[in-house]
């Protein structure tokens, strides 16, 4: 009865923690090992239990090793003596000795207990990371646990897992019970035992939900290409059919859009675009920009930009809510994408085109004004050598010929024919880096020609700018400007005179302004002066009939 209590409660043990038969038997035969290792039977002796699930009978054996000198009696052996035991052993072997009773005390039991449970927990942990760690990447249904600060716990079926908060969907409001698909992120080992990560948010989750729901994708007649995903608000998917006769777009919708509303069901209405993915870079931005219309796309393939045009009344439209739509596309794509209305891309396209055409003609300036230079350049060279060639002939004496004689060369010209014929023969290469050579010097002679030619502009527009400064200064005003002409009438020319010297100022102004207040008409005062100071009298009584 006992020994079928006990394989009763082994299977109920194995089927509780879901795990092999064969593992659980092994933690017990561990921890019932460890504890007769603290028996007082037993003490300080190798000891090996074996269990037989079908009975339940426990053997208990002593290890001994073999060894030439035995230093610790309870755990090595003689060799002959061993082979007393067995007869084919040799040195190093672990042989069993003998057994002893398998009867334990109270504190052995309670320490087989605990380790009966330890290595429960740790053959349970190794067994969900073995199952598991193959399975990254794959959707599974799980169910939220209990929701924490940081993190929800969602049970899945052999362990829980962690749903962190940068894995969730912004739109969610998780609770106790709820159900819902995600995809495993990753698996670790951690002091607490096997840790599994999963995401709501992974746009590898969207991939896994479209093979599940649409069969072509899943059978390869249709591939997504790329897809850009912004958990719990919007998505862009770009497919293309591998297969003729195939609608891409038209299959992950299905009929109704039957296929393409389970999986925004389950993402809890978060929205999708399908489109289509086309070879040409133009087409496919075009297609990514969906729903809006675009005109023409321009593209730089060195900074990897493209400017894409849509009508004026889609503008809007085209860059979405807090430009989500363009941020979208250039995630789907690759590219970064600009966004224009027809209106602002002509106007762009015409100061593109004035530009250039300036740029144009200012080249073509230059070359002209090159061109010139380097033909005044060549001018004056030729006239120095024509009158250079002059002088010599007229410096040369006259040669008297007989009539039938050659005449006699020049010692200069003899000179080089001597030269000449006694210089080797040279090769094609020398000649060519000869020439080489020579065409450096002149293209060096013509750069040095240039800029002495911009120096002496700039100079010429230097002095002329300082002669146009002398020009106004006041310096160069004719003196009689400054000659005051004389009043006809008058005995004596006018000229400037200061305040002290006019009757009428005698004192400075405060003087003046005195003598005109005081009653009557001073020394000096015009009748005109105090016919003003009357009426600027009157004037103050009527201002101050109009106070009262």
């Amino acid at each position: 009865m006992m020994k079928s209590d006990f394989v009763i409660a082994l299977t109920q043990l194995a089927a509780e923690r879901n795990l092999p038969k064969e593992i659980v038997i092994s933690a017990i035969e561990a921890a019932l090992a460890s504890a007769y290792r603290k028996d007082t039977i037993a003490a300080g002796q190798n000891i090996s239990v074996k269990l037989d699930p079908g009975s339940g009978d426990v053997t208990v054996h002593i290890l001994k090793t073999v060894v030439d000198t035995v230093l610790d009696p309870e755990t090595e052996i003689l060799l002959p003596d061993a082979r007393q035991i067995s007869g084919s052993v040799a040195l190093g072997d672990v042989i069993s000795t003998s057994s002893i009773p398998h009867s334990a005390g109270r504190i052995a039991a309670q320490t087989a207990k605990q380790v009966v449970m330890q290595r429960l927990r740790e053959a349970e942990r190794d067994l969900v990371y073995q199952e598991f760690i193959e399975r990254v990447g794959e959707v599974f249904p799980v169910t939220v646990q209990r929701v924490e600060a940081r993190h929800v716990v969602v049970d899945m079926a052999r362990g829980e897992a962690i749903l962190p908060h940068s894995e969730q969907m912004s739109s969610e409001r998780y609770r106790q019970g709820q159900k819902f698909k995600v995809l495993l992120r990753s698996v670790e080992r951690t002091p607490r035992g096997t840790e599994l990560i999963v995401s709501r948010a992974d746009r590898d989750l969207l991939r896994r939900l479209f093979e599940m729901e649409v069969p072509e994708i899943y059978n390869g007649a249709v591939e997504m290409v790329a897809i850009a995903r912004e958990a719990g608000s919007r998505s862009k998917v770009a497919v293309r059919a591998r297969q003729d006769g195939v609608d891409p777009v038209g299959s992950c919708v299905g009929l109704r859009g039957v296929r393409i509303q389970n999986i925004v069901n389950e993402l809890q209405g978060e929205k999708i675009d399908i489109l289509e993915w086309n070879k040409d870079v133009a087409r496919f931005i075009a297609n990514a920009l969906n729903p809006a219309q675009v005109m023409r796309v321009e593209l730089d393939p060195a900074t990897d930009t493209a400017i894409a045009v849509v009508p004026d009344r889609q503008l809007s439209l085209a860059i979405g809510k807090e430009g989500q739509n363009a941020r979208l596309a250039a995630k789907l794509t690759g590219w970064s994408v600009d966004i224009m209305n027809s209106t602002d891309a002509e106007a762009a396209a015409l100061e593109r085109a004035k530009i250039a055409a300036e740029a144009a003609a200012e080249k073509a300036r230059l070359e002209a004004e090159e061109r010139a230079a380097t033909e005044d350049g060549s001018q004056d060279e030729q006239e120095r050598f024509e009158e250079e060639i002059a002088v010599a002939v007229a410096e040369t004496p006259e040669v008297v010929q007989e009539p039938g004689e050659e005449p006699p060369l020049e010692p200069e010209i003899l000179g080089v024919v001597a030269e000449v014929e006694a210089e080797p023969e040279r090769t094609a290469e020398e000649i060519a880096a000869e020439e080489a050579a020579i065409l450096a010097e002149l293209e060096r002679e013509e750069e040095e020609l240039r800029a002495a030619l911009e120096a002496e502009e700039r100079e010429r527009e230097a002095a002329e700018a300082a002669a146009a400064a002398e020009a106004t200064s006041l310096r160069n005003l004719p003196e009689d400007i400054w000659t005051i002409p004389t009043v006809p009438g008058q005995a004596e020319p006018s000229g400037i005179r200061f305040a002290e010297d006019i009757d009428g100022l005698r004192g400075g102004v405060t003087a003046r302004r005195t003598r005109r207040n005081s009653p009557g008409t001073t020394e000096g005062q015009s009748p005109a002066g105090a016919a003003r100071g009357g009426r600027g009298r009157r004037g103050r009584g009527r201002t101050s009939r109009r106070r009262r």
